[in-house]
């Protein structure tokens, strides 16, 4: 992600109001900004143009849909709600039809609760800000973020849980708020934050409580100053999987880790290359995305971390978002410069393998790369029953030989 933010002025996302120092400050505040946003410092995500008129992909830049317009493929009819993120407005896409749930143009990486009563985003506010660099105090355009939650009914205003912005005596500053992701209880939000104190952490791993607004770092190993990114939570909730970025030379080097509740012990799941995961809807298998030279793809993962399952391969796939129901993984991907959401049928029953042709879910629509869709379906259209949490197994040489289910997962898919 990025590393830590310190009094000196080593930071993220400003730029300074008056002297020299302002371009370069600003220039590089976006640059990092587009980086943790798209996710680049994990390979090649396939959303920066490699030259003039340029998609990344080979082909001309194509031209998106209208910023108030989603056009949604026939074939699209799926149970459920998928939240995505165009021209930093929250959309919801239920069967053929797509509605904008936010306005303002200044939200990002929507997530649905487990019930489907509220619909979690981020909400960045350009703001002033004061700080002392060097000795001497100076005012900052910042970026702050706010966790945001909305009813997904369309009607509702949206509600702040938790600003970035901190203070210390007359002075002022932001911190990073990240990637929710909603405990299948409802209770705690897991995301990636350098708060409260970004003079003292590294964007990591966190979880807030939404009753007290506290948050927790959970401990998780990290490559300083990289931190971590992508979290998710496992249906039982036993285990969050997020990934812990490093470097190989100048080339990203992220791995999914998992980090048990219970225990508060953090093992690594993949090698390098892995990102964004997402569990299956009983917890067996997880989707990613796979960074090779050739670009993105979207593959199934089993609980060893072995990839079973290759779902793209056209390397401009990205950000999977399993089915609640467990028989499709919705994705992005970008072509000659759009990123459009496409649909893969997947079949658990055994091992992973393709049910059908992939759907393209939206056309020319432009959505936003850097926030990654997800996926709600009513318990009622959910087939199966919900996964039993089963206890992790403790380490020690008694310890059997891992099982390809993750620990706390059912054998179910």
């Amino acid at each position: 992600m990025t590393g830590r933010r310190s009094a000196s002025g080593r930071a993220g996302r400003f730029g300074e109001d008056a002297g020299w120092l302002a371009p370069i400050l600003s220039a590089a505040g976006l640059v990092v900004v587009g980086v943790l946003s798209l996710g680049l410092l994990t390979g090649n995500l396939p959303s920066v143009p490699v030259g003039p008129g340029s998609s990344g992909d080979g082909g001309p830049t194509r031209t998106a849909t209208p910023s108030n317009v989603v056009i949604v493929d026939p074939r699209a009819d799926v149970p459920g709600a998928i939240a995505y993120v165009k021209a930093g407005n929250v959309w919801l896409q239920r069967g053929t039809r797509a509605s904008q749930l936010t306005t303002g143009g200044q939200d990002s990486m929507a997530t649905f609760s487990p019930d489907g009563a509220w619909v979690y985003f981020v909400r960045t506010t350009p703001e002033t800000g004061r700080w002392r660099i060097s000795g001497a105090a100076r005012r900052f355009r910042l970026l702050t973020p706010t966790l945001m939650r909305v009813q997904p009914d369309g009607e509702s205003e949206p509600e702040a849980l938790l600003t970035g912005r901190t203070s210390s005596g007359s002075f002022t500053w932001s911190y990073f708020i990240r990637q929710p992701a909603v405990s299948p209880d409802g209770t705690k939000v897991a995301f990636v934050t350098d708060g409260p104190d970004p003079t003292k952490s590294n964007v990591v791993l966190q979880v807030l409580d939404l009753v007290t607004l506290e948050l927790t770092a959970v401990g998780a190993p990290e490559n300083e100053p990289l931190g971590h990114q992508d979290p998710v939570w496992s249906p039982d909730g036993s285990l969050i999987a997020f990934v812990q970025n490093g470097r190989d030379g100048t080339r990203g080097a992220p791995v999914i880790m998992v980090h048990d509740t219970t225990t508060g012990t953090t093992r690594t799941l993949t090698g390098p290359g892995y990102t964004t995961p997402i569990w299956s809807h009983r917890g067996k298998y997880l989707a990613a995305t796979r960074t090779t030279a050739f670009g993105t793809d979207v593959v199934v993962l089993d609980g060893r971390g072995t990839e079973l399952l290759r779902v793209t391969n056209d390397g401009r796939s990205f950000s999977p978002a399993w089915s609640p129901v467990g028989d499709a993984i919705a994705y992005l991907t970008i072509a000659h410069g759009v990123t459009d959401l496409w649909l893969a049928p997947i079949d658990i029953t055994g091992l992973p393998v393709p049910a059908g042709e992939p759907i393209q879910m939206t056309l020319a629509a432009g959505l936003d790369a850097g926030s990654r869709p997800d996926w709600w379906v009513p318990e009622s259209l959910i087939p199966t029953p919900p996964p039993t949490p089963t206890p992790a197994p403790t380490a020690g040489p008694s310890t059997p030989a891992p099982s390809t289910t993750p620990a706390g997962a059912t054998d179910s898919q």
